[in-house]
């Protein structure tokens, strides 16, 4: 007897083997049950996730012998050819190769006609999107009059693409991607069936790596079940599907958080040496970053990560900024979409992870290397050396020029103005317009660089409001002002330009002169 995949195997023959799809089987029984029939079902949702195999068991609920029912009995003549594919009734039909209007013409014209063999002739349009606005008119009007025996369901990856006047007429039904951990789930069932050895963390891999799909995942399955000469361990599947060990992207992630460019350069050179894919390394970055910045925000104590060697993301949730990791995570994305444009993927690879080496930000902390020597930041300044104290004697204007802050710290202290100060205390206000300036992360960051500055811990509270000093901003404009007036006063007293008004009896308008070196 040949062998039959899984995916074949495993379809589901009723409701109740439906993974996934609870909400939409709950409406279809009751619908069912109550004998509230439609005429047409629109079933959305991506590859793989069991549009056409509910197709099927509907037809199968309409059609049993035993009659209209939300459990099919699987037994009879009726059922048995639906799950064999030659029920005459049912009329299976690929959108993307009939799309003209004269092929949906010929399949309409033979829908008056009642039923052969069964209760309900049931046709079944797969990637219905695919059809003509020709095709859609000339469906249009059945699906407006359906005759009593005839039933619509149609399917779709792209629902945005059906007319409105199609949708209007149909129950929407959009079938969800599954999460890798009730695809693993799913696969150890199917598995432990068939008597095949697994390991947990291999599903694990398959489900992440299926994206959703059932049918993906039973087709890596088969894949996985011949790779691993009918045993499925998680280093087969690895080595199947290209993934990379977390141990490196967590790694990467510590090299990157101690500046060590060296170290990052040398584990993607054992990723080359090992053939891993840096398409799936930058995806799998990309996940790791997802759990760091969640684990950030909701804790430890709270964080659910099924990963087994979850242990060491509180570690590394507390080394990484958590405005870094938001970069990262970024970098990381628009790294992978870069990929193709690369020289080759290891060198696309390589600029990405050096990309987040040149954007970190000045505040990380720059533990020691190996060698006991203190290793600069790519792109960033390195910890201020320790300094005695200096006093600050009130003029906010100077310290905020003499400070190294970039971004958004440096626009809170260019916008401020002092409203007092005391011995390690600063307290500043910022115009309500700008109010955002203020947020805890900037103010972290602006203390940080006054501490550096000054020698000494610094408090630092910033009001939002108006303030009687001169904030930096307004002195600096007020300056490019006056050389602006200054620019204006030099154009209406030149020679020159006088004569120029004498010989054409003409007048100075709007003077746009900009004094040399002003930029703005």
């Amino acid at each position: 007897m040949s062998y039959q995949v899984l995916a074949r195997k495993w379809r589901p023959r009723n409701f109740g083997a439906l993974v996934g799809q609870e909400h939409v089987v709950r409406a279809l029984r009751h619908a069912l049950e109550h004998g509230r029939l439609h005429h047409a079902y629109l079933l959305t949702g991506t590859r793989g996730v069991g549009k056409t195999t509910l197709a099927r068991i509907l037809a199968k609920c309409l059609n049993c012998e035993t009659g209209v029912t939300a459990e099919p009995c699987g037994k009879c003549s009726a059922c048995e050819e639906i799950d064999g594919g030659r029920f005459v009734d049912l009329l299976e039909v690929d959108a993307a190769t009939n799309t003209r209007v004269d092929e949906m013409r010929q399949l309409l014209d033979t829908a008056q006609y009642a039923p052969t063999r069964g209760r309900y002739k049931v046709y079944v349009i797969d990637e219905v999107h695919m059809l003509s606005n020709s095709a859609f008119n000339a469906m249009l009007k059945t699906l407006e009059e359906p005759p009593e025996h005839l039933k619509f369901i149609l399917a779709t990856t792209d629902p945005q693409k059906i007319p409105v006047t199609v949708l209007s007429r149909c129950l929407q039904f959009n079938l969800k991607q599954m999460p890798a951990a009730s695809v693993a789930a799913h696969l150890a069932r199917l598995l432990d069936a068939e008597a095949v050895p697994y390991e947990a963390d291999a599903l694990q891999q398959i489900g992440r790596a299926a994206a959703g799909s059932m049918r993906d995942a039973l087709s890596l399955l088969d894949q996985a079940i011949a790779h691993g000469a009918g045993s499925v361990t998680a280093e087969s599947a690895r080595d199947m599907l290209g993934a990379v060990d977390e141990s490196y992207l967590q790694r990467l992630l510590e090299a990157v958080a101690a500046a060590d460019a060296t170290r990052v350069l040398s584990i993607a050179d054992e990723m080359l040496s090992r053939s891993l894919s840096f398409d799936a390394a930058l995806q799998d970055l990309a996940g790791l970053l997802l759990r760091i910045a969640t684990l950030q925000v909701i804790g430890a104590s709270s964080a659910s990560d099924e990963a087994p060697d979850a242990a060491v993301l509180p570690a590394l949730a507390r080394t990484l900024d958590a405005e870094f990791v938001q970069l990262c995570y970024q970098i990381a994305l628009q790294g992978r979409q870069d990929l193709p444009l690369a020289p080759d993927e290891h060198a696309g690879f390589v600029m990405t992870m050096l990309r987040m080496l040149a954007f970190r930000p000045d505040s990380a902390s720059t533990p020691a290397t190996s060698a006991g020597e203190a290793r600069k930041p790519v792109g960033s300044a390195s910890p201020a050396p320790a300094r005695s104290a200096r006093d600050f004697g009130g003029d906010w204007p100077a310290l905020v020029k003499s400070l190294t802050v970039g971004g958004a710290a440096r626009e809170l202290a260019r916008n401020s103005a002092l409203v007092a100060h005391a011995d390690g205390m600063l307290e500043l206000a910022v115009p309500a317009s700008m109010g955002h300036l203020a947020e805890q992360n900037y103010r972290d960051k602006l203390r940080t660089a006054l501490e550096q500055h000054l020698g000494r811990p610094i408090a630092l509270k910033v009001s939002k409001g108006q303030a009687t000093g001169t904030t930096v901003a307004e002195a600096e404009a007020g300056e490019r002002e006056t050389r602006r007036a200054e620019a204006d006063r030099a154009v209406q007293g030149d020679q020159f330009v006088r004569d120029l008004v004498d010989m054409f009896d003409a007048k100075v308008v709007g003077s746009r002169a900009r004094p040399g070196g002003d930029g703005n």
